[in-house]
């Protein structure tokens, strides 16, 4: 047995939800992504699979998982905003994390960079043109070069263990 051959074998093994629990124990902030679709419908989901990239030039990414609704619509799109939520938009976070035909029903939004919605509240607003996507497994990582942001400090929302956390 080669060491690929090891490798792969001890991979089949791992519990996927002993493997999200383990990564769960990683604390994150939480995000709203929000772009259109071919149509010109806006489209959004929470996510917490952000970080940034680079500074020069100026980079963040998230990850896009490949079984949810809007898969097309973010994959396909040339820009796209992430939203870095503060403490006490958990209601914001759980609305935009359920499937449902129109997310943006009854929310308030504006518009930004290539029509962008944009969310009236964050904690910081990253608008971005797509730069890279990259396979991964079940996702498809998304680069994003930022075109403007906005930052109003606040206390950042968190999530940790599979819940909403507050900082200590």
């Amino acid at each position: 047995m080669n060491a690929r051959d090891k490798d792969d074998r001890d991979m089949a093994e791992i519990n996927a939800r002993d493997l999200r629990n383990a990564l769960g124990s990683f604390a994150t902030g939480v995000t709203v992504v929000t772009s259109r679709d071919a149509r010109g419908k806006p489209v959004a989901m929470t996510v917490n699979s952000f970080a940034s990239v680079s500074l020069d030039p100026p980079l963040i990414l998230w990850c896009l998982n490949r079984d949810i609704r809007p898969f097309a619509a973010f994959n396909s799109a040339s820009h796209f905003a992430v939203h870095v939520l503060q403490r006490g938009q958990e209601g914001v976070s759980n609305h935009f994390a359920v499937e449902r035909d129109d997310k943006f029903a009854g929310v308030e939004y504006g518009t930004g960079i290539a029509d962008l919605p944009l969310l009236l509240q964050y904690s910081s607003l990253f608008q971005c043109r797509v730069e890279h996507r990259y396979e991964g497994g079940d996702h498809v990582i998304l680069v994003g070069r930022v075109l403007e942001f906005d930052h109003r400090p606040a206390e950042p929302l968190v999530f940790h263990g599979g819940a909403y956390r507050a900082l200590a």
